[in-house]
């Protein structure tokens, strides 16, 4: 049977205390970009860090004591790991996860502070699920599916009653996608309450299986490729919020790395906030495809579904958004092996009022002549044109760049 209106107020009612009431904030950057008012819904500042713990505390408190007893068993990437793991330890159960091989070490050990014991499985969330079958079959653990049961969409959704009544004017709802649950739970409650809502979903292109299978008109699996949005690297849709999917949202668009990378640093620098790649997708959408959103003068409300980001990846991801914002640069350059050459270079480079960030001086590769000295340069620029000047007169005095 499908989710209904009352299923997910009746998930309302259920998390009431437990999920926080994550706040809206106005974006006037990303406002400004596509002529209409942009609200983020902060969902990064739930409880153990993303939108999971609404599904997953719901479908856990609706177990037996018996089923309870047995404990649970998930599959994840983090997120719904982290969800789990707090649900069950609230409901006093015990928990085990299992996890890809390769997933963030911040959210693996915060999900062994949740309390859950982690059972590393395979490099994908497909191959973790099925170790997780496998378990429940042998030992009797209930499995907590990440987006496929009613359960798990139902308290999903309760996060669109908080955007109607946050955004009560809104007409255009921007909503990550992976298996699907939560825009499924999302789009709907609110075209229940709003039927002239438009609901858009987003996936990395690079693991995209929604529209395909929107099209195919049926759950069809694609095969993934390695994203930094894992949260919502999901190969295949579920069956359950595939058919909510189908009637509720209006389209699933696709973003770039580049441009998942650009929206982190945007909330980064402009909203303060600190999102995961696949929590940053609406915004990313809103970069990427402004056309799509163009038009209709109601606010959109782009979802930041979860906040739960490995440093290091933090860094890197910063860089990379740096860069595609043509304001970070790494190159070679070939320079004579001279005294005086590599101060030449850099005083191109002060003239052209670029910030060095790391130089690397190498004269012993066995490419190089006799002669010959490479040099790899990090350097910060203000932006495209300032980069492509700074390339421009790098040319202009002979120098031949290679890109790192």
């Amino acid at each position: 049977m499908p989710v209904t209106l009352d299923d997910v107020r009746a998930a309302e009612k259920i998390l009431a205390g437990v999920a926080v009431r994550t706040p809206v904030e106005p974006s006037r950057a990303l406002s400004a970009l596509i002529s209409r008012p942009v609200v983020l819904k902060c969902e990064n500042l739930q409880r153990a860090g993303s939108f999971k713990i609404r599904g997953a505390y719901v479908r856990i408190s609706r177990l037996s004591a018996e089923e309870r007893a047995r404990g649970v068993v998930a599959a994840s990437a983090g997120n719904h790991a982290q969800g789990v793991a707090l649900a069950a330890s609230l409901l006093g159960t015990s928990a085990t996860v299992f996890m890809p091989e390769g997933a963030p070490l911040p959210k693996l050990a915060a999900t062994r502070e949740y309390g859950a014991r982690i059972e590393l499985a395979g490099t994908s969330v497909e191959s973790a699920l099925e170790a997780a079958h496998a378990y429940a079959e042998r030992v009797g653990a209930v499995l907590i599916h990440p987006f496929d049961h009613p359960d798990i969409v139902a308290g999903q959704g309760t996060l669109g009653l908080e955007v109607l009544e946050q955004v009560p004017d809104a007409t255009t709802l921007v909503i990550p996608v992976g298996g699907g649950g939560l825009v499924a739970g999302v789009a709907l409650a609110a075209r229940a309450i709003n039927p002239d809502i438009r609901v858009v979903g987003v996936q990395s292109e690079r693991v995209a299986p929604y529209p395909l299978s929107l099209r195919s008109g049926r759950p069809t699996s694609v095969e993934a490729q390695r994203t930094m949005a894992d949260g919502i690297a999901v190969s295949r849709p579920g069956d359950v919020p595939y058919e909510e999917i189908a009637r509720h949202v209006d389209q699933v668009v696709t973003v770039t790395e580049e441009s998942l990378s650009q929206a982190l640093l945007m909330l980064l620098e402009r909203a303060k906030l600190v999102v995961e790649p696949a929590g940053a997708a609406g915004v990313a959408a809103l970069l990427e495809h402004p056309d799509v959103f163009a038009g209709d003068p109601g606010p959109v409300v782009s979802v930041l579904s979860g906040g739960n980001i490995d440093p290091l990846l933090l860094m890197n991801v910063v860089r990379h958004g740096l860069a595609a914002a043509g304001r970070f640069l790494s190159f070679r350059v070939r320079i004579s092996d001279r005294p005086g050459s590599l101060d030449e270079l850099l005083r191109i480079l002060a003239e052209m009022a670029v910030s060095v960030l790391d130089v690397v001086h190498e004269r012993t590769a066995s490419t190089l002549a006799i002669d010959e000295v490479e040099v790899t340069l990090s350097v910060e620029t203000r932006g495209p044109e300032h980069r492509f000047a700074v390339e421009q007169m790098l040319r202009d005095h002979g120098y031949v760049i290679t890109y790192t």
